[in-house]
């Protein structure tokens, strides 16, 4: 409640003062505003006590040199003296009394002073990250830091990021402004995939072939994975990877900034890159293997022979060489079984061992991995996968599948690091999947990531403490470039940042949406999203039976302005209030503006206004599940838009579509149209026929109209419109029969498999 109290005093400050008054991320644990600031100059000094440790002065010299590229100030890092102790200077203080844990810290400004203490180095390094907001975020301006009292700790001690480099290759001087990033948000942990089937990332001298062949892609998938039958690839080489001198330079670089890096080398599976450098290492060395040029999974994994274990031993001494920190991880995940299923040699091994399946074969293999790591002083971390067969004794488990796995994890008395996919992969798309970035798939708006609760609520207070935190993962198979990079983290990663940090029971988005707002100026020279201002549209039918359109924006304190008729909206066109009535089939366009200035926040969307709509309708098969739950998609006026999405479309695996809607009263019917999706290589097939009827009673069906829907098996993904012309028919029901095109053919990788068909909205006019 006392937190709560410190929000409300602050949401009350904001409004009071100027935007760039406190504008926190994460916001503290206690805060109260006080009157006035406190200004720095050219007069002002940096002072740390002569018996301070070198870690603390660096401290200071790191926010000295932050100061100067932001503010222009040239401020000097001096030892504690009488003569500086009541000036108005910047005092950094250990305080071994104070409550707070490693990280935790007091900061007190007044126009007379500035106090950070903390108990560490780390501390003092959070208490000068806020001191960095707090400070204008330009040299324009005078260097002022507006007075108040804080004392702030973090929730969680694990708070991450992972970025995937085997995809993609990033530079060193990008890693380090990552880092950078991560730092000012207080998140503490680098986790470096730098091993996959694309590509091996880090130099190993006893293996040079490593680097030699397996950083060397020969090209990549053209589109998304599913977007061509058959795939199509650019012809430019993907390379790179980091020198030891160069990971030895990042680790101190992270470790001046109190982010831990924990590097990832894959296995059993994602290992396809170090099978083309030593083939010896697979099932079947004489396969060939190549670095997968393909995204997804390789059935090509290690094979768990002495030769295995020797060379990764080799390979996890030379990491552990490089990386001081805890945790080495060893990835565990989607590790296909076919290559062991069809090797004698792990048959027999699964006898020898007492194996039952595997599954328990793979837990061999992490076991001994463990056991080895565990006789460096080390531990390993993986991904849920590894409690499939039983798990080692001492790992940590990152639970990436939903939240099952880290309960299962923490009920076994494991620690667990939390992130799910639905809410902590920042690959997914997170605006109009039609007009943003090429992504893997998926939707993950802002205020979704900033909902998320790390702490499962299935466990018990004892058991909750297995939870170490959470951490956002980046994977960039659609992430060519650092820019791209920047683009799909930020600023999600701030708002999970926020989670991972801010005490529990307080968070509030619309509090977040207006600091980030005006803090998102501080990301200069990031191609950050502007996703926060967005604008999103629903509908709903009054009480007259009349169509209604609903925006909804994040951010709060902004305007909307839209038109109707197809012009480009501005500040003079009409500002929206409340539910907007349609009569016809229009296309909507909306902006937001904030004291007049766009926001960058856009929408163009289409709303069909038809006899079908909003219209109750019945299955006589059943769709996938939670494919249409209501059900309601069929008739919601939004089309599908792109097979980039599939939020508007309802799937039917394996089974025809057997749908019939009610349009309340016997009505002229003239034409029934719907779209269908063609996504042949991901098993999305279009109909092989289609008919639509329609009746009077909903018992004799007449005017049914057959039609073949006619594409081509390959090239690109596509959305076929099927239209069937009634001319004088009069029916309250329209059914709607589409044939499931049965199996893939041969010559598709899922030859002899069930097909699915995808439709959207059901257009009756």
């Amino acid at each position: 409640m006392k937190h709560l109290l410190f929000l409300l005093l602050l949401s009350s400050t904001v409004l009071a003062q100027s935007d760039n008054q406190y504008n926190l991320i994460p916001f503290p644990a206690r805060f109260s505003g006080q009157e006035g600031h406190f200004t720095a100059t050219a007069n002002t000094r940096i002072v740390v006590s002569p018996a301070t440790d070198a870690t603390v002065k660096a401290v200071a010299q790191t926010f000295a040199g932050q100061a100067k590229t932001t503010n222009g100030l040239a401020l000097a890092v001096v030892p504690a003296s009488p003569a500086l102790a009541k000036g108005a200077n910047i005092f950094f203080t250990l305080n071994k009394k104070l409550n707070l844990g490693d990280e935790g810290y007091k900061l007190t400004i007044t126009p007379a002073r500035v106090l950070a203490e903390a108990a560490t180095a780390k501390g003092l390094f959070y208490a000068a990250q806020t001191m960095r907001q707090l400070l204008p975020v330009s040299a324009a301006v005078p260097a002022t830091m507006p007075a108040c009292a804080i004392t702030d700790k973090p929730r969680f001690g694990y708070r991450g990021l992972m970025l995937d480099v085997g995809r993609h290759f990033m530079p060193v001087t990008f890693v380090k402004k990552f880092i950078d990033l991560m730092a000012m948000y207080k998140q503490n942990t680098f986790h470096w995939h730098l091993t996959e089937d694309q590509g091996w990332r880090i130099e190993i001298k006893k293996y040079p072939k490593l680097t030699q062949i397996g950083s060397k892609r020969a090209e990549s998938i053209v589109g998304q994975y599913y977007q061509n039958y058959p795939q199509q690839f650019d012809g430019k080489p993907v390379t790179g990877f980091y020198t030891q001198e160069e990971i030895k330079d990042v680790v101190r670089y992270a470790q001046s900034r109190f982010v831990t890096i924990i590097p990832e080398i894959e296995m059993p599976g994602h290992a396809q890159a170090a099978l083309a450098a030593y083939p010896e290492l697979g099932c079947d060395p004489a396969k060939g293997y190549q670095v997968f040029t393909k995204w997804g999974v390789s059935d090509d994994v290690y094979c768990p022979s002495e030769k295995t274990f020797t060379f990764l031993q080799d390979v996890l001494t030379e990491v552990i060489a490089l990386f001081p920190g805890k945790y080495i991880h060893i990835g565990g995940d989607e590790c296909p079984k076919t290559a062991w299923k069809q090797s004698a040699f792990c048959q027999e091994l699964m006898k020898k061992n007492n194996l039952k399946d595997e599954h328990e074969l793979q837990s061999y293999f992490i076991r001994r991995m463990e056991k080895f790591l565990n006789s460096k002083g080390r531990s390993i971390i993986g991904w849920d996968e590894i409690l499939e067969g039983g798990l080692a004794p001492n790992a940590t488990v990152m639970s990436w599948r939903g939240t099952e796995g880290g309960i299962a994890a923490a009920k076994q008395k494991h620690t667990v690091v939390m992130t799910p996919g639905g809410t902590c992969y920042l690959d997914s798309y997170q605006g109009n999947p039609a007009t943003e970035p090429l992504a893997i798939g998926g939707y993950l708006p802002l205020d979704k990531v900033y909902a998320y609760e790390p702490m499962p609520t299935e466990l018990s207070a004892a058991e909750q403490k297995y939870i170490l935190g959470v951490q956002g993962n980046i994977w960039t198979e659609y992430m060519p470039t650092p820019e791209s990079v920047e683009y799909m983290a930020f600023p999600r990663a701030i708002a999970l940042a926020e989670v991972a940090w801010m005490q529990p029971g307080v968070h509030n988005f619309e509090d977040f949406a207006q600091r980030l707002k005006n803090h998102l100026p501080r990301l200069t020279g990031v191609n950050y999203a502007k996703r926060l201002f967005d604008i999103s549209a629903s509908t709903q039918a009054n009480d007259q039976g009349q169509i209604q359109v609903l925006l909804k924006k994040l951010d709060t304190d902004s305007q909307i302005f839209y038109t109707l008729n197809g012009k480009e909206p501005n500040a003079q066109s009409t500002e929206y209030i409340g539910p907007i009535t349609l009569t016809k089939t229009t296309t909507l366009r909306a902006i937001t503006q904030t004291g007049g200035m766009p926001t960058g926040g856009r929408l163009t969307q289409t709303f069909t206004l038809h006899k079908g709509k909003n219209k109750p309708y019945t299955y006589a098969l059943a769709p996938d599940r939670n494919s249409d739950p209501k059900p309601a998609k069929l008739t919601d006026g939004v089309r599908g838009d792109t097979p980039r999405s599939r939020r508007e479309w309802v799937n039917f695996y394996g089974s025809d579509m057997d749908m019939t809607i009610d349009l309340g009263d016997v009505t002229s019917v003239t034409k029934v149209s719907l779209n269908f999706l063609k996504i042949i290589l991901e098993k999305g097939f279009p109909p092989s026929s289609v008919e639509i009827a329609l009746s009077k009673d909903g018992k004799e069906y007449k005017d049914a109209i057959a039609r073949p829907v006619n594409y081509d098996l390959t090239g690109p993904w596509d959305i076929l419109p099927v239209v069937a012309d009634f001319k004088t028919a009069r029916a309250r029901y329209v059914r709607i029969r589409a044939k499931n095109a049965g199996v893939c053919p041969a010559g598709h990788p899922n030859a002899g498999e069930k097909t699915w068909l995808s439709t959207d909205e059901i257009v009756v006019e």
